[in-house]
């Protein structure tokens, strides 16, 4: 219990230090990781810092597809016209 709490204490500290972009993934993966840290030999917050690298990199490929995405389709390439 004590390293979901210091967990979510580091999570909080990440969101309040960083800006909403950079911690975009970063409490979801920290809590995750803290828990598995946790259970996995008692290293909550070894867990909880691998978790929001791993989170914040998941976060940052999705926006990066989802701007390529965009971009394909307000060039018209996306649904086919492409040019001639």
């Amino acid at each position: 219990m004590k390293a979901l709490i210091l967990a979510a204490t580091v999570a909080a500290i990440a969101l309040l230090s960083a800006s909403a972009v950079e911690a975009k993934g970063c409490i979801k993966g920290a809590i995750v990781g803290g828990v598995a840290g946790h259970y996995a030999g008692h290293h909550g917050v070894l867990g909880a810092a691998a978790g929001c690298l791993v989170g914040r990199h998941h976060a940052n490929e999705q926006d990066r597809q989802g701007q390529q995405q965009t971009q394909g389709q307000s060039n018209g390439h996306a649904n086919g016209q492409g040019k001639l």
